[in-house]
């Protein structure tokens, strides 16, 4: 971190940051290796070593990794267990979704000190239409300096950005900026900065869609948008073609959206060892909801819809699913439900995964709350942003998720507004 790349990797000087950015008002901005940049930000003696974030057990997979260890062949996604055979050198750290979340409220606050149209993508990427702010702040280009100079100034953290007329090239932009530069991308040079990349480039194309378009000798952007409409249709059939033509040659029309709205938030957990003890999967479930509710009213959302992930011993995976009558945020009453879910289910075999998801969702502060009969009129919901407030201040470890709880072994029953769809969701 600390240098900038005035010309993105593969070194040409077209696309680099002093390019003709006229006409280029979209930026993609994309943090680099961001949980395992904000582990070193926390642990400065980590710095300049291979640092690995995700699960650290035997079944662990990797969310995050340091440049310096995907230099060993660490990826994202990759089994834990792979990536210490390929570095063994590594620190491997557990995630730490509240500073992340932190982090990336940090960085989004930047963005928006840029300009209101930022249409986040995830924690650690989002696209902002800057054409509002050119006469503030200059043009686009200069923009993406200004970003990546507040980001590293004032976090501690790098980034990457892609200057581009419109969204897709400017993600592709950004990924060819890693790490820590700037591609801007010409909008009368789109098509040179396009067609020669890997067909896989394109939204869409994943490792099947990718296999079968280069068994019919389309390998690359360029051969997709020249060859036959006909053929890509009879390979990729009629919407998937349409849209993979439009994209081969530059053509996205879509703006910069700011009504972003999360459809679900979830957690999920694997074992080291497949478990068959119901206390053990009652207590990940448990601390599962703890997580999806804080998450929940953290981004002040509230949803009706619970439902459970079960995966096997066998790798057979069960979903699982009830609405209730009002949205909720309490950690408590998604874990009743998740359990009585869990109980329903009685699946009669070891367990590899569970996970617990929220969907459903709406603004938390609009929604409509009916309380239970005899409920206190202050209630578990205060409880649970009370230990919030105790956790911003003191730490997570401070709140046990076990406080939900009257007694450790307490029968915990779903609401009566619970109702159960009428066709749960089948195995995938």
């Amino acid at each position: 971190m600390g240098r900038s790349q005035v010309v993105p990797r593969g070194g040409d000087p077209r696309f680099g940051a002093g390019a003709d950015d006229t006409g280029c008002p979209i930026l993609h901005v994309d943090m680099d290796a961001f949980y395992a940049s904000v582990e070193v930000r926390k642990r400065p003696d980590l710095a300049g070593r291979p640092v690995v974030v995700g699960g650290i057990g035997v079944r662990g997979v990797v969310s995050s990794a340091s440049y310096e260890a995907r230099a060993y062949g660490v990826r994202s996604a990759m089994p834990t267990a792979r990536a210490r055979a390929l570095c063994p050198g590594a620190v491997f750290l557990p995630v730490d979704f509240e500073a992340y979340g932190e982090a990336s409220r940090a960085v989004m606050a930047i963005f928006h000190d840029v300009t209101p149209l930022v249409e986040p993508l995830s924690v650690d990427e989002a696209f902002l239409d800057v054409a509002g702010a050119a006469r503030l702040l200059g043009p686009p280009a200069a923009i993406a300096a200004l970003i990546r100079r507040r980001v590293s100034d004032e976090l501690g953290l790098s980034c990457s950005v892609g200057v581009a007329s419109t969204k897709f090239v400017a993600k592709l932009g950004s990924a060819r900026a890693k790490p820590d530069g700037v591609v801007v991308v010409p909008r009368d040079q789109v098509l040179d900065f396009l067609h020669p990349l890997p067909v896989d480039a394109l939204w869409g194309v994943g490792e099947k869609a990718a296999e079968t378009l280069r068994r019919l000798g389309l390998a690359t952007v360029g051969a997709v948008a020249e060859a036959p409409v006909g053929l890509l249709r009879s390979a990729l059939g009629d919407a998937a073609s349409a849209h993979l033509h439009e994209l081969s040659w530059g053509r996205d029309p879509r703006r910069v959206s700011t009504e972003h709205v999360e459809k679900s938030i979830g957690a999920e957990v694997t074992f080291d060892t497949d478990v068959a003890d119901p206390e053990v999967i009652k207590r990940a479930l448990l601390e599962l909801s703890t997580k999806v509710g804080v998450r929940l009213r953290q981004a002040d959302q509230a949803g009706r819809t619970v439902s459970i992930k079960v995966r096997l011993a066998d790798f057979r995976t069960v979903n699982r699913s009830r609405t209730m009558g009002t949205p909720t945020d309490v950690a408590r009453e998604i874990f009743a439900t998740a359990w009585a879910l869990y109980q329903a289910l009685n699946p009669g075999d070891r367990i590899r995964l569970v996970g617990v998801r929220v969907e459903g969702l709406a603004i938390a502060s609009g929604a409509a709350r009916q309380p239970e009969l005899g409920a206190p009129e202050h209630g578990w919901r205060e409880a649970e942003a009370a230990a919030d407030a105790a956790a911003a201040r003191f730490g997570r470890s401070v709140v046990r998720p076990a406080s939900l709880l009257t007694g450790e072994r307490q029968e915990i029953r779903p609401r009566p507004s619970v109702v159960p769809l009428s066709d749960p969701r089948s195995p995938s």
